[in-house]
């Protein structure tokens, strides 16, 4: 009986193992992204085609459905953190609003069990915590690249050295520091900071490069969905990003970012 008792947890730890070694590659080769139209997007993005041959037309006022009002009301309650995190990052808080439009609608359709147990009664926006994190929707990688970049001085990312300190940690433990910073759900200011310099990184490397983008939120999200290692600096970049799926239609990431960008929600608090 012991022996079967200690075969049977030795089975159930392999299996915890199996899933966390899964769970590691499957983010690591990007097996967790979206298929189909993403991939069609990102050839897109990069071989110049008009986005107008891949994205279904806008088709109705999103800014009226039950999810927006959800989220305005979060936003709202919100918008002293964000502006904090738009000063500290240098950015425009309304580009941070813009990915962050994006990513909890992109959610509020896909995880419609959680949108109305949680989101919707409680009015709270989505926090992630697996495979992307927190309200902005940020993968692990991408956030260690976002604070490597703030120290490299040899990086096409580099701000400057009165960024560098900005997200240094104040524990030995950066990995368990970095998580609780980036799903706590009471504070989302890290969310906000994150991402805000992660734009701001990518502005800083296209203008070095000759191709300033500091006044295309459209470009900005589309390499805020798709990161770090497809933004190369070119003339004529194309929108796109995943493909987004809303109750009056499906368009990219970096196109739906930009709807609310350019549209007048939330201009009395976030300005154009």
């Amino acid at each position: 009986m012991f022996k079967k008792v200690a075969l049977g947890i030795v089975f159930v730890f392999a299996g915890i193992g199996f899933f966390l070694v899964a769970g590691y590659f499957a983010v690591r080769f990007g097996f967790t992204n979206e298929s189909g139209i993403i991939d069609t997007q990102r050839e897109a993005f990069f071989e110049g085609i008009a986005p107008e041959a891949i994205e279904p037309s806008y088709t109705g006022p999103w800014e009226g459905s039950e999810e927006w009002l959800v989220m305005e009301d979060a936003i709202r309650r919100d918008v002293s953190v964000i502006q904090r995190a738009a000063a500290d990052s240098g950015v425009p808080a309304r580009l941070i609003v813009a990915n962050l439009v994006a990513e909890q609608l992109r959610l509020f359709f896909t995880e419609r069990e959680a949108y109305k147990k949680f989101f919707y009664p409680l009015k709270i926006l989505g926090p992630q915590s697996q495979f992307s994190w927190g309200v902005m929707g940020m993968k692990e990688d991408t956030a260690i690249q976002v604070e490597n970049n703030l120290k490299d001085t040899t990086s096409p990312y580099y701000l400057g050295p009165e960024y560098e300190h900005l997200l240094d940690f104040k524990t030995d433990d950066v990995k368990g520091e970095r998580f609780t910073r980036m799903t706590d759900q009471h504070d989302h200011y890290w969310s906000y900071l994150y991402a805000g310099l992660f734009l701001k990184q990518i502005q800083v490397q296209w203008e070095n490069a000759g191709y300033p983008i500091n006044n295309r939120p459209e470009i900005l999200s589309t390499l805020y969905n798709i990161g770090y290692r497809y933004s190369v600096p070119k003339e004529n970049p194309q929108v796109g990003g995943a493909a987004i799926t809303l109750s009056d239609g499906t368009r990219s990431f970096g196109g739906l970012a930009a709807e609310f960008y350019n549209s007048n929600l939330l201009t009395d608090l976030f300005a154009q």
